[in-house]
């Protein structure tokens, strides 16, 4: 069954417009655990690495060989991965003048509300958000308002539960501001949201990098770089930890994505994780992607969610 709905049906109108606190019909998300029924990915056949992150700049250093043949066919096993987890897939349209368009988590956030559309930092990445419109206008999907207080990209909303998101941000040498962070904060407290905040090291880039949830309190976190603050709230709100080692998560080996109903997609390298996840029952997705994650970005990162079950 199709589940998009014509733009011209749609009766949300823009924060701005006053029209947030209604709910979409057919797209949007308010977790990132729900059965997932529909992703945004962004396209690799534009691919290449570049001094990004902590993660690619060690990878440039040391000379490893990039190949884009091995990038496409490790990205074309990924999404075959979705596609057997019942996943209707959707990409945004390809330019080559933005390379690290692949990862999809960044240029928009998905709420209940409709989308939101990030300001990212790094010159060769500010293109990615005029190509995320597109794709929002092209699906119907309304876009709930732009980031326009700072730099702030997608990879630092983690929503924790239904009502609840961990926004993290980085100063003015990371990837996500303060003030752009207090901006999204106004606007999903207006919601009846609770919103975390939390400055985290720009090393780690975003915090997607360190804490995401698998399903209803249960979630991945390195607790040899996530600040004790963050896990002390996280425990209090009785969520189950599962920890992930401080090699693996820099490998993006925490960096992966919840399909809903004990079931997960991570890299093949994520040994940890995929045991403990074993362990729990989950069934597991796990291709090998590291000609992609040594560019700096794992499968969250690559993943928006455009259509989840309620959490």
């Amino acid at each position: 069954m199709d589940q998009r709905v014509a733009a011209s049906e749609f009766q949300l109108r823009s924060r701005r417009e006053g029209g947030g606190t209604s709910k979409l019909n057919a797209w949007g998300a308010d977790s990132d655990y729900g059965v997932l029924r529909s992703v945004l990915l962004g396209p690799i056949e534009n691919y290449k690495w570049l001094e990004t992150s902590s993660v690619s700049k060690k990878s440039l250093r040391r000379g490893v060989e990039f190949n884009l043949d091995t990038a496409k066919a490790q990205f074309a096993e990924m999404v075959s991965a979705y596609q057997s987890a019942g996943v209707e897939v959707h990409s945004h349209a390809g330019d080559p003048h933005l390379p690290y368009q692949v990862y999809a988590r960044d240029s928009s956030i998905m709420t209940p509300y409709g989308a939101i559309i990030t300001n990212m930092a790094q010159w060769w990445r500010r293109g990615e958000n005029f190509r995320a419109i597109e794709t929002y206008q092209r699906l119907g999907i309304p876009i709930y308002d732009y980031i326009t207080a700072g730099t702030f990209e997608g990879g630092d909303f983690n929503v924790i539960e239904p009502g609840c998101v961990l926004i993290g941000w980085e100063g003015n040498e990371g990837r996500s501001q303060e003030q752009a962070a207090l901006q999204l904060q106004g606007w999903f407290e207006a919601e009846g949201w609770e919103v975390k905040l939390a400055d985290i090291d720009p090393f780690y880039v975003h915090i997607d990098i360190m804490v995401v949830m698998l399903a209803p309190k249960l979630a991945a976190v390195c607790l040899d770089c996530t600040d004790p603050e963050i896990v002390k709230w996280l425990r209090a709100k009785n969520i189950e930890i599962i920890p992930v080692p401080f090699q693996e998560t820099m490998e993006l080996g925490c960096n992966v994505v919840a399909l809903g109903d004990d079931r997960v997609l991570l890299p093949e390298g994520s040994k940890t994780l995929k045991a403990a996840l074993k362990a729990h029952g989950f069934a597991v997705y796990d291709p090998d992607l590291s000609m992609i994650t040594q560019g700096g970005g794992g499968v969250h990162c690559m993943c928006q969610s455009l259509i989840r079950d309620p959490g």
